[in-house]
């Protein structure tokens, strides 16, 4: 049992406001750049950051990336393939339903809703893996679950698109990251974690893309899109992915998913920052609901440091 869950959320709370501003970076290009070329270079342009990070940070150390024993390359392996392999599902499931939506739909409310159903699908997954989930982090996800509702979707389902669908298919994904996460990066490390995962994710995507994206790619189009996939490369997938994986040392997976659901809330207001738009009444109230949710799931690490 992991036991700082408020450390682990503030470091999972930072990498949320920045995957809740990555939703605005996805948008503008999701009409211009097909998915797999985004998400191909922004996880190796994440690979590469990280990776130069982890070389200045171990210089004087001179540590192996890679251990020396088959036993610990084995590990690594399945760790890199397993995480990265649900990631690269789930991002490129998100790209994809973010560019299916129409002209003048709410993308990021509708993509930020349904991708953080991984707060329900976390614990839920969690009794499958025979981990123990404590009441009020049951009460938290069902918390946070009404909130996003109220803040994402104000005004009903009358509004359901297809695209709802894939991006429902991406909560799933990344709820089986995170548990992927949770098992591996003991092992591992974060930052190393983090690079081999979007090493993987680069591959993937790589191979996606010249098997479907050729046709579609324009030169002009990447170049006008070079600062969003720097956005997304270095900071949502870099650096956000990798406080998701050190905050996750410290947190346990049901509360981790609590906490990064709140990238719902920094979407919305994303979306009111660039594009002038102002919260509707429902939309505040999911604010305050999702707040209330993360306390819930606090309270039992704010009792044991009473005691």
């Amino acid at each position: 049992m992991k036991q700082n869950n408020l450390k682990g959320s503030l470091i999972l709370a930072l990498a949320a406001l920045i995957w809740g501003m990555a939703f605005v970076a996805q948008n503008q290009i999701s009409d211009t750049v097909p998915t797999f070329t985004v998400n191909a270079l922004r996880s190796f342009i994440a690979a590469a950051f990280l990776f130069v990070f982890w070389k200045i940070t171990n210089i004087k150390t001179k540590a192996s990336f890679i251990p020396k024993d088959k036993e610990g390359q084995k590990q690594y392996l399945a760790a890199a393939l397993m995480c990265g392999t649900f990631l690269a599902i789930a991002m490129n499931l998100q790209q994809f339903g973010i560019a299916l939506y129409p002209k003048g739909a709410p993308a990021e409310a509708h993509a930020g809703f349904l991708t953080v159903l991984y707060v329900i699908l976390v614990p839920i997954f969690s009794v499958f893996l025979r981990k123990k989930v404590g009441l009020l982090v049951w009460c938290g996800g069902i918390l946070s679950t009404i909130g996003i509702y109220m803040l994402c979707l104000a005004n009903g389902l009358e509004a359901f698109y297809f695209a709802d669908i894939i991006v429902f298919c991406c909560g799933i994904a990344f709820a089986l990251q995170i548990l992927a996460v949770d098992k591996f990066v003991g092992i591992t490390g974060g930052v190393k974690l983090s690079i081999m995962q979007f090493f993987v994710v680069g591959i993937i995507s790589t191979i996606c893309a010249l098997i479907f994206d050729l046709k579609a790619l324009s030169i002009s189009a990447l170049l006008d899109g070079v600062l969003p996939i720097l956005y997304l490369g270095i900071m949502s997938s870099g650096i956000a992915y990798t406080l998701q994986i050190v905050g996750q040392k410290y947190a346990e997976p049901s509360v981790a998913s609590i906490v990064m659901s709140f990238e719902s809330v920094f979407a919305v207001l994303g979306g009111v920052m660039f594009s002038n738009s102002s919260l509707s009444s429902n939309e505040s109230i999911g604010c305050i609901i999702m707040f209330a949710a993360i306390i819930t799931a606090q309270l039992p690490e704010f009792k044991k440091k009473k005691a």
